[in-house]
C-alpha cells in the first residue's frame, strides 16, 4: 500500500470513488490525451485504457494528434488508437457512452475531441492547474501529483486492480518521463514509492528507461544539429532560448517525436533559469516550450499567452512572425526572473 496522496480523507476517497463508478459502469469508451501526447499522456491513456478492458469494457484511444510513435511499445495491439480524423474515431465516439480525458482537463487541449465528445459523461484525470476551458465531469485532479500516472495508479489501486503488465509499464514510463527520469523538481517521495510499487509489480527500470529514452532516429540528431545554431542566451546568461528551424523540420521529414528533449538544450546551459524552445508549426503559429528553475515560474508566461501548465513546465502557442514571438517572448521571460 502505498501512502495516501495529498488530496486525503473523504473528500479524496468520494472523488475516487465516483470515478472507479464512472469508469465501471460505462461501454464502450473514449480514452483521450491532450495533443502532441508525451510520455504521461500516452503512458496514463493506455493504463486507462488496459484497465478497462480488464473490467469488460471497450476502450480506444481517441487523440487530436497521432499517438505518438515513441510510445508504440507500451500498446498490446495497435489497434487501440483510432486514427486522427477517421471514419472509425467519429463512429466510436458517438457509440460510446463515457469519456475519460487524462493529463488535462482544458478542452482547449483536446482540441477537435472536445466537440466530439460533448454531451458525453466525462471523467478528468489531471495534474495541472485549471485552464480557461475547464472540462466538466467527475473531476480527479491534484496538481501537486508527480504526474497523471500518479494519480491513474490511485485510481487502479482504489479499484483493487488488476496490474497486469501493460498498466505496470504504462504507468512507470507516465511517471518516469514527466519527473525527467526522477530529477526535476516534482520528483517526490510519494511518486518514488509508486515507481517502487510497480517495480515489485513486474516494471523493469533498465528495459522502460532504454525503450523511452534510447529511441531516436538519424533525423532527430540531424534536426538537433541545425537547431543549436540558434541556441541564444540573453540577461546574463540567465535566460536562453533555442529555436528548430522550419526548413529543417520540413526537409528532414521530422514529425514532433523528433523534438524529444530540444528544450533541455537550453535549459542545461551553465547559469540559465529560464530556457525557451520555438517552433513553427504547420499552420504558421509558434509552439512555445518554457522550462525553469525554482524559484523563476513559467505557467504565469504561458497563460498570459493563452496556454498552461506547471511553475516550472509550461507552453503555449502564439501567432507568428517567428522574430516578433522571439522578442514577444524573451521580454516576459526576462521580466519574470527573481532578483
Amino acid at each position: 500500500m502505498v501512502a495516501p496522496a495529498h488530496l486525503d480523507g473523504p473528500e479524496r476517497r468520494a472523488r475516487l470513488d465516483a470515478v472507479v463508478e464512472a469508469l465501471l459502469g460505462a461501454d464502450p469508451v473514449v480514452v483521450t490525451t491532450h495533443a502532441n501526447a508525451d510520455g504521461d499522456g500516452a503512458g496514463s491513456a493506455v493504463a486507462l485504457a488496459a484497465f478497462l478492458r480488464e473490467h469488460g469494457a471497450d476502450a480506444r484511444l481517441v487523440n487530436p494528434t497521432p499517438f505518438p510513435e515513441s510510445y508504440f511499445f507500451l500498446l498490446p495491439d495497435p489497434d487501440w488508437v483510432l486514427s486522427p480524423k477517421s471514419a472509425a474515431e467519429s463512429a466510436w465516439c458517438r457509440r460510446a457512452g463515457l469519456a475519460v480525458v487524462v493529463d488535462t482537463g482544458d478542452r482547449r487541449r483536446i482540441g477537435r475531441i472536445a466537440s466530439m465528445i460533448r454531451g458525453l459523461p466525462t471523467v478528468v484525470i489531471d495534474h495541472h492547474p485549471p485552464g480557461d476551458g475547464p472540462i466538466a465531469g467527475v473531476r480527479f485532479v491534484d496538481t501537486r501529483a508527480s504526474a497523471a500516472g500518479e494519480l491513474v495508479f490511485d485510481v487502479i489501486e482504489h479499484a483493487g486492480g488488476p496490474w497486469t503488465e501493460t498498466i505496470v509499464r504504462a504507468l512507470y514510463v507516465a511517471i518516469l518521463t514527466d519527473t525527467g527520469g526522477f530529477r526535476f523538481r516534482n520528483t517526490t517521495p510519494r511518486c518514488l514509492r509508486i515507481a517502487g510499487r510497480l517495480v515489485e509489480l513486474g516494471a523493469d527500470p533498465e528495459e522502460l528507461h532504454r525503450a523511452a529514452y534510447s529511441r531516436f532516429h538519424p533525423r532527430h540528431y540531424a534536426l538537433l544539429r541545425e537547431s543549436l545554431a540558434t541556441l541564444t542566451v540573453h540577461e546574463g546568461g540567465r535566460v536562453a532560448w533555442m529555436t528548430v528551424p522550419k526548413d529543417a523540420f520540413d526537409r528532414l521529414g521530422a514529425t514532433v517525436d523528433d523534438l524529444e528533449g530540444f528544450v533541455d538544450v537550453p535549459r542545461n546551459l551553465a547559469g540559465v533559469e529560464l530556457a525557451i524552445l520555438f517552433r513553427t508549426t504547420s499552420d504558421g503559429r509558434i509552439k512555445v516550450s518554457l522550462r525553469s528553475l525554482a524559484p523563476t515560474a513559467v505557467n504565469g508566461i504561458a497563460k498570459a499567452l493563452g496556454g498552461g501548465g506547471h511553475a516550472q513546465a509550461a507552453a503555449a502557442v502564439v501567432s507568428g512572425p517567428l522574430a516578433k514571438a522571439i522578442n514577444r517572448v524573451v521580454r516576459m521571460a526576462a521580466g519574470s526572473l527573481q532578483g
